[in-house]
């Protein structure tokens, strides 16, 4: 394609077109690893500083990775979800048309803490697991249910079947409506291990808590999403003007230790 010539687009701009092009045309597919920022500055005529900040754009937009002392990465499209209907991540998933799967690491019982607006001490449920898309690691969850939701779940499904499917179609227990906040945080050494990237990569939280009948908690979820690999999409309109909805509320200030 040749070198890049200075004029009304940034020198970077260009780059990240280029590179943007090459990946679109499949010359780097999902998992190549990208030259060195040497190696591009000298192919396209420009400096690091150039290369980096088209690398910085691409990665913000989710195409690459950038994994320290590893090189850069050509990443899977991020999954996208519309908060409109509640879904699970069964659901997420094939929309996306990936193949998803679970693997289980832990699933036992243990005592309430005040987080889950349960009386600290009461036994519940907690399950933990890694969330695959196409095999490729995307999320971890650690979940807690009451015990007469969490004992009736059998640990082999769960590695093909959500919570959700399990209960409504096993057991008759609808999942009716359930609540979300979504918050940024950072990963710890053990989130790292388990989703293959960097500690202190950046973390999409999802704390959700979904209900059945007559507003019943059937479980309190923290997932820890990687950044890159999910956005969420939310339509808005105005012709409801005495409706209110809080889209946002401020957390206290984030200290990465409280990441477990």
């Amino acid at each position: 394609m040749g070198l890049l010539q200075a004029g009304p687009v940034p020198l970077y701009q260009q780059l990240a077109d280029r590179l943007r092009r090459q990946i679109a045309d499949g010359d780097y597919r999902i998992g190549d690893r990208l030259p060195s920022e040497g190696a591009l500055g000298e192919e396209f005529g420009v400096s690091r500083i150039t290369v980096r900040a088209a690398l910085d754009q691409l990665s913000a937009a989710g195409m690459l990775q950038r994994l320290r002392g590893k090189g850069t990465f050509v990443s899977a499209p991020p999954v996208e979800h519309e908060l409109i209907r509640l879904t699970d991540f069964v659901e997420d998933m094939m929309a996306a048309g990936l193949n998803p799967t679970s693997r289980v690491f832990r699933l036992d019982e243990e005592p309430a803490t005040p987080e889950l607006a349960i009386a600290p001490g009461t036994p519940v449920v907690r399950l933990d697991r890694l969330r695959l898309g196409d095999n490729a690691p995307i999320a971890v969850d650690t979940t807690f249910l009451p015990l007469r939701y969490g004992r009736l779940l059998e640990r082999g499904y769960l590695e093909h079947e959500t919570i959700y499917r399990q209960l409504e179609t096993r057991y008759g227990i609808p999942v009716l409506s359930g609540g979300f906040l979504i918050e940024a945080g950072v990963a710890s050494a053990d989130l790292a291990a388990q989703l293959r990237i960097d500690q202190g990569s950046p973390l999409l939280i999802i704390r959700r808590t979904s209900y059945s009948t007559n507003r019943e908690v059937i479980y309190y979820q923290k997932r820890y999403y990687r950044a890159y690999r999910v956005r969420y999409r939310l339509e808005l309109n105005r012709e409801f003007p005495n409706r209110r909805a809080r889209l946002t509320e401020f957390t206290p200030v984030f200290e990465p230790g409280e990441i477990d």
